[in-house]
């Protein structure tokens, strides 16, 4: 462990996840408001259930769960992530340069995700949000099947960058009863799930999301130019109860 001016700096090299998320809490509760983790290969549970205004600079590929649970913190991923990252976070940012793994925002219920480029299976499954708390997961490139699985609120975003496909399965919001997907460019009827409707995106709700795609690009160093003016579509909810008929007796 190494004293930075305002930080700390951990080599994780052959660290088993336990003692580091231990190291991590006792920099927090000294009062570090930074903390740089080196050599991150794998390592799971990383700032799980922290809470305060921490930033976590992770050099490395993060193993699952990252941020589940946390409130707070500020995670910035200096390459790929694995699965489930912001699983029930609550608050806090979660920052990508690179690829994530499948059920991105898992049960997600506050906080903000970036990820600068694609993101595997069921990203936002079961996504939530009451009252001030809205969930926000914003993707740069491509989303695999079953995007917004069971969304129940929250704002899913997903830019498609490079000319490749914002979409690239079928099952998008499957489930939905809540929240909304927006997608740069039209949405196909065969990408859509069980219980979800498309339309073109309106401008008040351009102006909602034109400064989140400003708050992606500053992150990631990109120009936001190509992504405000583009059409959108959103998917949201076509009904309440998509499923009500499965469960329900009818006479």
């Amino acid at each position: 462990m190494t004293e930075l001016q305002d930080a700390i700096r951990i080599d994780t090299s052959g660290m088993h996840y336990t003692p580091l998320n231990r190291a991590i809490r006792a920099a927090v509760t000294s009062g570090v408001r930074r903390i740089h983790l080196d050599n991150i290969m794998g390592q799971r549970f990383i700032a799980d259930g922290l809470r305060g205004n921490v930033e976590i600079v992770i050099n490395g590929v993060p193993g699952g769960d990252l941020g589940m649970f946390m409130s707070g913190p500020t995670c910035i991923v200096y390459g790929n992530c694995e699965h489930a990252p912001g699983n029930t976070m609550d608050a806090g940012t979660i920052v990508i340069h690179g690829n994530a793994g499948d059920a991105v925002a898992h049960s997600m219920r506050g906080g903000m995700i970036f990820v600068r480029d694609d993101i595997g299976y069921r990203g936002g499954i079961h996504m939530k949000q009451y009252q001030e708390k809205r969930p926000l997961l914003i993707v740069g490139g491509s989303a695999r099947a079953f995007l917004g699985e069971y969304m129940a609120g929250g704002l899913i975003l997903v830019l498609g960058r490079k000319g490749r496909s914002p979409l690239l399965e079928r099952g998008i919001g499957s489930g939905i009863h809540g929240g909304k997907i927006i997608i740069r460019g039209d949405v196909p009827d065969w990408n859509l799930g069980v219980g979800a409707r498309v339309d073109k995106m309106t401008e008040e709700e351009r102006g909602e999301i034109n400064p989140l795609i400003e708050k992606f690009a500053c992150y990631f160093g990109l120009d936001p130019q190509p992504f405000l003016t583009d059409p959108y579509s959103i998917i949201t909810p076509s009904s309440a109860r998509p499923f009500a008929n499965k469960y329900t007796w009818e006479v």
